[in-house]
């Protein structure tokens, strides 16, 4: 049994004020081990490249690719929107999956994060071994079937996943006076409190 993983947490205060973070760590069976040294990279150093030329590759003053992505949005200059999900590779596609339905398709937090998810496997993974599957995208079975005929005609090799299965996400919102929240049902572990 795997222990450990990432998780995310949203909060806004009653002035405003609001913390999006997505704590990971603590996995350390993930990371790989540097046998010439006997321990293995923390969770996020992992990500670095050990060969040289590559954009994240270990030197000084790098910084690795990350995954952790917390999200923060403002409206007219002012704290409006925090969000985000864990989820690895994911999580900024479902970040702006979630972020689009709400700014463009005027979806409210909790519609937006129950809309049917997708994602795409086509880039590097951040994690090693760094495969990637060009072409292949994953769609909930929520997905409406001429979505998928659509995509498949255009060439991507679309993997159905089960329903309410992808995407962990949870978001708050400050609107005038109210403050807002919403979890995902995914996976039963997302919550939305407010007092």
């Amino acid at each position: 049994m795997v222990k450990g993983d990432t998780c995310h947490v949203d909060v806004v205060d009653r002035f405003g004020n609001m913390v999006s973070a997505t704590p990971s760590g603590g996995w350390l069976q993930s990371s790989p081990t540097i046998p010439s040294l006997g321990f293995c990279l923390g969770t996020r150093a992992q990500m670095f490249w050990l060969q040289e030329g590559v954009a994240t590759a270990l030197r000084p003053s790098a910084r690795p690719r990350t995954t952790l992505s917390p999200s923060f949005a403002l409206r007219d200059g002012k704290p409006w929107l925090a969000f985000g999900t864990p989820g690895g590779d994911q999580q900024d596609q479902w970040s702006l999956n979630f972020f689009l339905a709400v700014v463009h398709g005027r979806l409210n937090l909790q519609e937006a994060i129950d809309a049917p998810m997708f994602h795409s496997e086509h880039f590097p993974s951040s994690f090693f071994p760094r495969g990637s599957r060009p072409g292949v995208m994953h769609v909930e079975d929520r997905v409406d079937a001429g979505v998928i005929a659509e995509l498949r005609r255009r060439g991507h090799e679309v993997e159905v996943q089960d329903s309410w299965s992808l995407g962990r996400l949870s978001a708050v919102a400050r609107d005038g006076a109210f403050l807002k929240a919403a979890a995902n049902p995914r996976g039963a572990q997302g919550y939305a409190a407010g007092r």
